[in-house]
Order: structure tokens, then sequence, then C-alpha cells
């Protein structure tokens, strides 16, 4: 038996804390909570013996949302106050956790009869990257997902996109169909010109080969854009 079993005054006052809030998630889920706190209840497991109530505001300040604080690089992580190493890594641990079960939902299925989940997947994977990636969903004749693969890393405002190695790609895994995906860091998912270009060449490309290129989404902190529905493609 536990001192603060036996002594009960003796316990520090975040114990009594952390079970309020636990009863409270299971009474009433995620989404009757603040950031701040569904941050607290991840940071529970990790830090044991403080209060995390502190940790995950100065958290939220820093980063500006609860999926802002999972997706910054754990070099950042460390630069809060009370974030050590194995936090940081904690932290890393529940946001590939939730990628993967987002990259789940659009596995073995018609992507386009799961669109929302590809739109969720897609934000979860690289929204809140602080470099430019160029990701490529190739598809196969049922729409099921055949592969997932990030094609170029970029700068912070650019991605080098090479329209035929996109379809040599494409041929070697008998696609025939792809979705393209690249996030702009700035948060504004907004096209440009050199993106819709870029994209007007690739379905150019595609078209004799009898490649599809059913969209291009742009993911950012803002939201995204979808050059379909945009009218672009």
């Amino acid at each position: 038996m536990s001192r603060f079993a036996e002594n009960p005054e003796d316990a520090p006052h975040f114990l009594g804390h952390r079970e309020r809030l636990k009863t409270r998630f299971r009474d009433q889920g995620g989404d009757a909570m603040a950031d701040y706190e569904l941050l607290e209840l991840i940071l529970f497991q990790a830090v044991p013996r403080r209060d995390t109530k502190p940790l995950a505001k100065a958290l939220i300040a820093r980063f500006g949302t609860f999926s802002d604080v999972l997706a910054a690089p754990e070099a950042r992580l460390v630069e809060v106050p009370g974030i050590g190493p194995s936090v940081a890594t904690h932290l890393k641990l529940v946001h590939a956790a939730a990628t993967r079960y987002a990259r789940g939902a659009v596995r073995q299925r018609p992507l386009l009869g799961s669109w929302s989940a590809v739109i969720d997947y897609c934000r979860a994977a690289m929204a809140y990257e602080e470099k430019e990636k160029f990701r490529i969903l190739f598809l196969d004749r049922k729409n099921v997902l055949i592969a997932d693969e990030v094609q170029q890393v970029g700068t912070v405002d650019h991605t080098p996109v090479y329209p035929r190695e996109v379809m040599k790609r494409a041929l070697e895994l008998s696609a025939t169909a792809i979705v393209l995906v690249h996030n702009h860091p700035s948060g504004d998912p907004t096209p440009s010109r050199a993106d819709i270009d870029m994209t007007k060449t690739i379905v150019e490309i595609a078209q004799p080969l009898g490649i599809a290129v059913h969209d291009h989404i742009i993911v950012g902190r803002q939201g995204h854009a979808s050059f379909r529905a945009l009218k672009l493609i």
C-alpha cells in the first residue's frame, strides 16, 4: 500500500486532477475536452510524477494547436522547458500512431469512395511539415491504393517535381491512376502558378499512357485545396 493511500492528505494535488480528467474523458470523450486537456492526458504516461497542466499549456502556447504540438519536430519540442527527450519521443509516437490510423482508413478500399478519409490522412501526414514534400498515391483499376510514396522533399517553399519520373514510377507499379499530394508549410493551401503548371504537365504526359490523374491535393494548417474541386484538372 502506498503512503498516499494511508495518508491521502500527503498526495500531490495533481493526482486528484488527473483522476477527474480521466473520468471526464471516459464519460464525455475527447470532443468535450480543450486541446490542452487532451494533451495533459497524453502527457500523464510520459510524466508520471508532475503536474502536466503547465506543460500542456506551454506546448499549446508555443506551437498553437494540439495538432501543431504533435507534428512539431523533436528538436523544437525539447526547447520547451520541462520537455525532455523522452517526453518529446512520446509525443512523436502519438503522432505516428495517429498518422498510421489515418493511413489504415484509406487502404484496401476504393479511394474515390472514401475521399474524406484520404483528406484526413494527407493532412495528418503532411499538413504540419516544415518543408515541402511531394507525395503520390498510386491506384489500381479499382482505385484501390497500391503504394503511397513521398517522391521529393524540398525547402520551405519549393519542391522539385519531375513529371517523367512520376510517370516512370506509375508504370513500374502498374498503376492506372494517381493522386498527387503536397503541402504548403506557410499554412495556406492555395495553388501557386508553379503548382498549376506542374500539374498540367503531369496530366498531359499521363493521358497517352492511360494513367488518370484523379486530383492534386494541397494541404496546410489552414485546410486543403483540391485541383479537381477548383476545376484545375
